[in-house]
């Protein structure tokens, strides 16, 4: 009999940011994955500035302004490798919407080495997790509306 692992749940959040130019901001995910930015939330803080803290340690963008809240989803964490999905962590994501008047992107997270502008039309295509790409065309026509 196969020996089964302990699954984790986790809460993280992050964030739909859209630059002056109407672009979204992607990071690189240890340089293997692309996704929003997000991440786990810490103890003491609220979903609002886990996202926010994120944004700012993933691309180094510090002035955000809250549009509104885009819901949560659930999925498991990118895994390595070959493997789409780590079954070991199931994260249930919460995502807010931004937009920035700060274009250079600066990351300081070591784990995500790169951040990017992208035309909204090529975000879902860059999207690693097949989850995400769905989060993101869901909620697609709101950013269109800014």
């Amino acid at each position: 009999m196969a020996k089964r692992h302990a699954m984790t749940k986790t809460e993280s959040a992050g964030g739909v940011v859209v630059s002056k130019r109407g672009r979204i901001l992607v990071v690189s995910q240890r340089g293997t994955s692309w996704s929003l930015p997000k991440g786990h939330i810490e103890a003491g803080e609220s979903k609002l500035q886990a996202a926010a803290r994120e944004i700012q340690e993933e691309a180094g963008i510090h002035r955000l302004t809250l549009v509104k809240d885009l819901g949560s989803y659930s999925r498991y964490k990118i895994g390595l490798g070959d493997q789409k999905e780590d079954q070991s962590e199931l994260k249930t994501i919460h995502m807010f919407l931004f937009t920035t008047d700060e274009l250079k992107l600066r990351p300081t997270d070591p784990m995500h080495p790169e951040a990017k502008w992208v035309y909204t039309d090529d975000v879902e295509d860059l999207l690693t997790h097949p989850k995400d790409k769905l989060f993101f065309k869901s909620i697609r026509k709101q950013i269109l509306m800014l």
